[in-house]
């Protein structure tokens, strides 16, 4: 069933992919119609975000916000599809990168980095820049169950040679490029929310006490390896830039979690500047006030 589901599905993704932008974009606006006007896609989960994120702000302004966050959320993965057919000429003028030299610097210096992103704007279209950075890129994603699909999401994010390695294969993968010698930048997005049973701390985030995701701080500080933060941000529909910014050169010179609390910071004011481009479907604030279960 699996794979017929693939097979009827794939020439519509494939169409999708080759449709001038012009069309594209319309097309997108009907499924917006679709997501959020018929089938209502998680629209409690959404609201019930917005209000507890955005509580400043009026229940007026936080719909309009939904609506934008649903347009933007149907543009982006379609984008994503867009990805199987879009030339690279074409991905460099729609995703740009404001100040590349930092990120060479650190490759300059010979030390593999983990690059640390959120569920913000174009995180999709963020596995471009490999081709650019100097490093040997690996991003590390959760498998999807349809094993079809999956192959297929795993050959649209490497189109620009990045590595996609599962989450449970990250560390063995880490350990190993460090004995080689291999310099290697590994993307997280570590903003949502962690497994009961992985809570190693809380923190506030947007005025929220929740567990947070501490697993890219644990392995800067375990490999030694540099935490720079990328913020993407959506300059118009379809065009997207990356800046980088740097927290940490030294993890371990750090006090426990204080890496985390900096990159939850650098999430907010994103949020705050433009929350229409947050991933706000996601159950992020579900286990608010848990307490840390280990230290």
């Amino acid at each position: 069933m699996q794979f017929l589901v693939y097979i009827l599905a794939y020439p519509l993704l494939w169409f999708i992919s080759i449709l001038p932008f012009r069309i594209f974009y319309w097309f997108s606006d009907c499924v917006y119609f679709l997501v959020y006007y018929i089938i209502g896609y998680r629209k409690k989960v959404v609201h019930a975000n917005l209000a507890l994120a955005l509580p400043h702000l009026s229940d007026t302004q936080r719909k309009k916000i939904e609506k934008k966050f649903y347009q933007h959320m149907c543009d982006m993965f379609l984008e994503m599809i867009k990805t199987m057919s879009i030339s690279h000429a074409e991905m460099d003028k729609r995703f740009q990168i404001t100040n590349i030299d930092l990120i060479l610097d650190y490759a300059k210096k010979g030390k593999s980095a983990i690059l640390v992103a959120s569920h913000y704007a174009s995180y999709e279209w963020l596995l471009t820049i490999n081709p650019k950075i100097g490093f040997h890129g690996v991003a590390v994603y959760k498998k999807l169950a349809n094993p079809y699909f999956d192959k297929l999401i795993r050959k649209i994010r490497s189109k620009y040679d990045t590595e996609l390695i599962e989450t449970k294969k990250a560390i063995p993968l880490m350990a190993q490029n460090q004995r080689n010698g291999i310099l290697s930048l590994y993307g997280l997005a570590s903003d949502q929310s962690p497994k009961l049973d992985r809570i190693f701390h809380s923190s506030k985030f947007m005025g929220i006490e929740v567990p947070v995701h501490t697993g890219a701080e644990m392995l800067a500080k375990k490999y030694n390896l540099s935490v720079i933060f990328v913020k993407v941000e959506k300059v118009r529909r379809g065009y997207y830039e990356a800046t980088f910014i740097s927290l940490a050169d030294n993890p371990k010179d750090f006090e426990d979690f204080k890496i985390t609390e900096m990159y939850l910071k650098e999430v907010e004011k994103q949020i705050y500047e433009a929350p229409e481009y947050y991933l706000w479907t996601h159950k992020r604030w579900k286990h608010k006030n848990k307490k840390s279960s280990k230290v």
